[in-house]
């Protein structure tokens, strides 16, 4: 059976990490989708401005093929999947956590204000509809149990849900 599952968030929530930790635990393929478009060049061009690179989703479907498992990245809402997970985080954890891997105050602002204004989270939606999302909060929590909320939303152990979080405070 075929499990095509989107991980997503902005940078910095923990897609990453718990990606990995849910991959161990239930023995699903996963696909660090940011480090895919860099090494297999699935891009259009690089925003020098942004210091990032532009993605190019039909050239990512079609390298991903027939594909099964969890595509994690900001970008993995954009594919077609039967269930979408969306990691959120304080801004100002956030903030907290991208200034540690050292990224540009520029970017992690931008991030920030992205977080709070719900982008990925409202994007995900707009796709998989709220039937299709589980949201879930990263802030103060340690990845391992972010990986218990995961697994228990693939596995069909929780209901989808949206709405349940908000950092409109942060704004």
């Amino acid at each position: 059976m075929t499990r095509r599952i989107v991980l997503t968030g902005t940078p910095g929530t923990g897609k990453t990490t718990v990606s990995t930790l849910v991959a161990e635990r239930t023995g699903l393929d996963v696909v660090h989708l940011n480090d895919a478009i860099a090494d297999e060049k699935l891009y259009t061009e690089r925003d020098v401005e942004r210091d990032s690179l532009v993605a190019d989703v039909e050239a990512i479907t079609e390298w991903l093929g027939d594909w099964d498992g969890i595509v994690e990245s900001h970008l993995s809402h954009l594919l077609d999947a039967e269930e979408a997970v969306v990691l959120r985080c304080h801004p100002e954890e956030l903030t907290s956590r991208l200034r540690e891997r050292g990224e540009a105050e520029s970017k992690i602002a931008e991030n920030a204000e992205s977080e709070a204004l719900d982008v990925i989270l409202s994007e995900t939606v707009e796709r998989f509809g709220e039937d299709g999302v589980y949201e879930i909060d990263t802030t103060d929590r340690p990845p391992a149990a972010v990986a218990d909320d995961v697994v228990a939303a693939v596995e069909g152990e929780m209901s989808p849900r949206v709405g349940t979080v908000s950092f409109i405070d942060y704004l």
